[in-house]
């Protein structure tokens, strides 16, 4: 199985989320060929938005429940890049890879320099794989930009990026 493959199950979360109004990230946590937690992005619909309840945290809650497992093993598959909380949850939850798909260049954390982290951090080597289903991905954060309904992020950097970012035509809702 391929990082594409587990890549169309987190995509698959995010829909989940845009089809809820919410910001469309999702994440899925696989052990070899199963995927033992995930995660759609939930609190960006309210007048406030709840900034903790991100993809990736919620999928490590889950797996949590899931009992003993040896996280090195684990991968971490997300639609957008982690913002810099989930990225130290990630890190200090001991997964040892993330793949994402869509850059996010106004929260990013996994361009950080973890050398220069405390030890908490910078003892927890990760791999990174980034622009798996890139296009898929920013198509959803597009058709959630484009909605006007949509107030979470407006106008922030993240949208100016996302909706002047070059990709094919918006595909139909369910091509996804």
């Amino acid at each position: 199985m391929t990082h594409s493959f587990f890549m169309e199950k987190a995509l698959t979360e995010a829909q989940q989320a845009l089809d809820r109004g919410e910001f469309p990230v999702g994440c899925i946590i696989v052990d070899a060929e199963n995927v033992i937690a995930s995660g759609s992005r939930q609190g960006t619909t309210g007048i406030v938005a709840n900034e903790t309840d991100h993809a990736e945290i919620l999928a490590l809650k889950q797996l949590e429940a899931y009992g003993p497992v040896d996280r090195s093993r684990l991968t971490l598959y997300s639609t957008m890049e982690p913002c810099l909380m989930c990225f130290g949850a990630i890190l200090i939850s001991g997964i040892r890879r993330i793949v994402f798909a869509y850059e996010d260049v106004m929260g990013g954390g996994t361009r950080c320099d973890i050398s220069r982290l405390p030890a908490l951090y910078s003892d927890r080597p990760v791999a990174i794989v980034s622009h798996i289903l890139r296009d898929k991905s920013l198509c959803l954060f597009k058709r959630f930009f484009s909605n006007p309904l949509n107030t979470y992020w407006k106008d922030s950097l993240l949208s100016q990026y996302t909706l002047a970012a070059a990709s094919t035509p918006l595909p139909p809702k369910t091509s996804i």
